[in-house]
């Protein structure tokens, strides 16, 4: 057991959660939405720190961040729980284990031993990932804390649903972001998510406000979000946020409880690639249909070809010190 950052008491043993959104009141004895967060005689307690069910080394492309030191590698980790109960979850065996089966597996690692392990593994930064890193903040706190002190990045793969004071705390810690933006919809984040739109939103103004580099994330489902009226939404709100925001649309296929939909036609990715230039936007990437055009980063002054990529993988790096060669123009990112 640690205790949780973000809570207050109330009367008769309650406790107030304010990590995340949901600012959930709990019960002595009862658990928040996410399941890994624990009232004990009105102390709140998390039930994941340091419980690491997923460790891995993957391409930071992965994340994806295609903007962040592109070819590096990032130590990944998670432990179980998700503030979201999203019917499509790619990792919902882990994601929602606390509310699907009541339980909570995982691994003892400390801080220290994950930033070992990413630099033994040549790792230039760690990557909460694959659940929610906001439901495991204590550990993911300490382990950035710790990794940034050592000169080691850190990057947070999130649903965006994170309260103010949280982020803003571990700030001076982070480094980058992939925030999924599911839907323009509040009712699709309210019956396929359980959660809310306008908070995420509010969470991406914030992150690019405080300076951390964001790329942005929609899933496109076939009947759900691919309409070019909701997908135009999208775009014009990251251009809002910033035209120099990368923004991914990536290939839905069916998991999870949501096995009734077809697979996202390619043709349906291109054209919301098409409508994210056509908002502004420099930098549109197509998503889980490997060797297809739109996984390329081109310069957004002149077209040339900077970044050849085939699924996770860098093919042709012609960037030079986060330039383009032919015209000199500045490519958007944090780059070597």
């Amino acid at each position: 057991m640690h205790e949780a950052l973000f809570y207050t008491e109330k009367e008769d043993k309650k406790v107030s959660c304010g990590l995340c959104p949901h600012r959930c009141v709990i019960a002595s004895g009862a658990k928040g939405v996410c399941g890994v967060r624990k009232n004990t005689g009105g102390r709140l307690e998390s039930l994941v720190y340091g419980r690491i069910i997923a460790e891995h080394v993957d391409p930071i492309e992965k994340k994806p961040l295609f903007h962040f030191y592109p070819g590096s590698r990032a130590f990944s980790i998670a432990t179980v729980g998700c503030n979201f109960r999203c019917r499509h979850c790619q990792n919902a065996e882990i994601s929602q284990m606390p509310r699907d089966k009541g339980m909570i597996m995982g691994s003892d690692r400390t801080p220290d031993e994950i930033v070992h392990a990413a630099q033994e593994s040549g790792c230039m930064s760690i990557s909460y990932t694959y659940t929610e890193p906001t439901i495991y903040y204590e550990f993911a706190f300490d382990t950035a804390r710790r990794a940034r002190e050592l000169g080691i990045k850190n990057n947070f793969v999130t649903n965006g649903f994170i309260n103010p004071e949280p982020l803003e705390t571990i700030q001076p810690y982070l480094d980058a972001a992939n925030i999924d933006l599911k839907s323009f919809s509040d009712e699709f984040y309210k019956n396929v998510c359980g959660a809310r739109l306008q908070p995420v939103l509010e969470a991406i103004r914030l992150y690019k406000k405080l300076g951390i580099w964001i790329e942005i994330t929609t899933l496109v489902i076939p009947g759900l979000n691919d309409s070019p009226r909701e997908l135009n939404q999208i775009a014009s709100f990251i251009a809002e946020v910033g035209v120099d925001v990368p923004w991914h649309v990536t290939a839905f296929h069916p998991m999870y409880r949501m096995l009734d939909r077809p697979r996202t036609n390619v043709a349906i990715l291109q054209r919301a690639r098409e409508i994210g230039k056509q908002a502004g936007l420099r930098y549109v990437y197509t998503g889980n249909v490997p060797g297809a055009e739109g996984e390329n980063t081109y310069c957004y002054q002149c077209g040339r070809l900077l970044i050849r990529r085939f699924g996770f993988f860098i093919q042709e790096n012609n960037l030079k010190d986060g330039h383009c060669p032919d015209c000199g123009g500045v490519i958007d990112g944090r780059f070597v």
